[in-house]
């Protein structure tokens, strides 16, 4: 009873006159910034979070996670139309959703990517529900050590699940761990790392500014360059006879589409998991479980049903260990975790003590986007269509400007102006290299975190580095980082071990 308590209170505040239209006109956003091929939820994550400095905190992530959960919609409809994910969590829609289209199925296949999407965020804002407050009340028991261990595990869950190069990952770790300590010294208050001797410095490198100048500058000069025509749009009609009829077909996919809400939450909870890896599991196993698996790749609808419910389900559970542990489960929940600490709010368990209404107000809210964002898609796919037709040059230009002036809008310093260029510049030349950038903004956001955490420990236990493994909590999740750590190793001696035994 309790929790309907909560959560009547939440809707109280999500169905404000203020609040709905939030939640409206960030899906619409949305929608639009996923199914534009370069852009996805973080780059329109990173060029709205200026924005909502004008609105209250409880506001602002209501419309922070409405674009989220537009962007995962609308990632279908360029896979679809264009054969172009719209973000990496749609690539696994494209083997499917892009054969129909071109098989003149085009609307069937938008209309079984949005009631899959719709199936997928229901299903996990319900397990969202069910499990926060349950979660929370176990972080309370963290202190200190438990704090540097959990941020110690997130990491280290980049290093053994990301499915980047280690190498390359243990890199941008130890990069965003750097750039966390610009500034001043949190104990002594003694600058460190100011180069150059700019004042600028001082007060640290803003999260806001990297994010823009990696997801927004680096992404786009990075499409400009991959982009070499203009691809065709494949033309979508939808009348209610086809949504009638697609949405029939649909009520005989529901083993799939349960099993993949339930797959796409757990996956999206764990760090450096998210909704990518959520949905290619969960279409590799509905192919695997089917019982015509050679139709998968030539147009079965199935094949877009698995991967929308999973990585709509996996942005979900990407936002639990964000509010309940302070440990994000994506690299948009990264940008929408800054976004917190940028508003004063402290993300973790205590949140859900002091500010129950922001808690209950974002997870009421997410009802309502998800209902919003199924029936905007359905409504706004013939507009959707007509965008698509965009010249990339338009598109890009309008996105620099955006990243451009939304640097500059918090702090009012032609200071940040030039580090967006920076990053933008070398958050490109990483993507060239393929070096991922989650680990680096996980590593910027967390970094304080961990190093504060860390101090406090040996000041409290007067120089004890065996503190850390003399608390059980904490000791656990140091050996499950150890475990993360050294699994690639395991898993390249397993592949050696299997390569000699072939050769006998």
């Amino acid at each position: 009873m309790e929790l309907l308590g909560h959560l009547a209170d939440g809707f109280a505040t999500s169905l404000s006159p203020l609040n709905l239209m939030i939640v409206i006109l960030g899906v619409t956003a949305g929608l639009f910034i996923g199914a534009m091929p370069g852009l996805g939820s973080v780059n329109g994550v990173a060029i709205v979070l200026p924005l909502t400095f004008i609105v209250p905190p409880s506001s602002a992530i209501i419309l922070l996670a409405a674009i989220y959960y537009g962007a995962m919609y609308g990632g279908a409809i360029s896979s679809i139309l264009l054969g172009i994910p719209g973000a990496s969590t749609s690539v696994a829609t494209t083997f499917d959703g892009r054969p129909m289209a071109q098989q003149g199925k085009a609307g069937l296949a938008l209309i079984a990517a949005a009631v899959a999407s719709f199936v997928g965020g229901t299903v996990s804002v319900v397990l969202f529900t069910l499990f926060a407050a349950p979660l929370a009340d176990v972080a309370l028991a963290f202190g200190p050590p438990e704090e540097f261990a959990l941020v110690l595990l997130a990491f280290t869950t980049f290093v053994g699940l990301g499915g980047d190069d280690v190498l390359k990952t243990i890199i941008m770790i130890c990069l965003g761990l750097i750039l966390s300590t610009v500034g001043l010294d949190l104990i002594s208050g003694q600058p460190r790392l100011i180069f150059f001797d700019q004042p600028g410095f001082y007060s640290g490198v803003s999260f806001l500014v990297l994010a823009i100048g990696i997801y927004g500058v680096g992404e786009i000069l990075y499409t400009i360059e991959t982009s070499k025509s203009a691809p065709s749009v494949t033309p979508a009609k939808l009348t209610f006879k086809e949504l009638k009829l697609g949405i029939q077909q649909m009520n005989k996919l529901w083993r799939t589409m349960s099993f993949g809400s339930i797959m796409g939450f757990f996956v999206g909870m764990l760090p450096a998991a998210g909704a990518t890896p959520a949905a290619l599991m969960a279409y590799g196993l509905s192919k695997l479980m089917s019982k015509k698996p050679e139709t998968f790749g030539k147009g079965n609808i199935e094949g877009v049903a698995a991967p929308e419910t999973a990585n709509n389900a996996a942005s979900t559970g990407s936002l639990l260990p964000m509010l309940t542990l302070g440990i994000p489960g994506s690299p948009t929940t990264a940008l929408l975790l800054g976004g917190m600490v940028m508003w004063g709010l402290v993300p973790g368990p205590m949140l859900f003590i002091e500010q129950p209404d922001f808690v209950w107000g974002l997870i009421s809210s997410l009802y309502t986007a998800n209902l919003a964002a199924v029936l905007v898609n359905l409504a706004l796919i013939p507009v959707f269509v007509w965008a698509l037709r965009m010249p990339f040059t338009v598109l890009c230009s309008m996105v620099l400007i955006l990243c451009i002036v939304g640097g500059y809008a918090p702090s009012q310093k032609m200071h940040d102006v030039w580090l967006i260029v920076g990053f933008g510049a070398a958050g490109y030349l990483l993507r060239k290299a393929d070096y991922p950038m989650a680990p680096l903004v996980l590593a910027v956001v967390l970094g304080p975190l961990m190093e504060k955490s860390f101090r406090q420990t040996l000041i409290s236990e007067q120089g004890n580095v065996l503190a850390f493994i003399e608390r059980p909590l904490s000791a656990s999740f140091i050996a499950l980082s150890v475990v993360f750590f050294l699994l690639p190793l395991l898993k390249h001696v397993r592949r050696l071990f299997r390569g000699k035994r072939a050769e006998v």
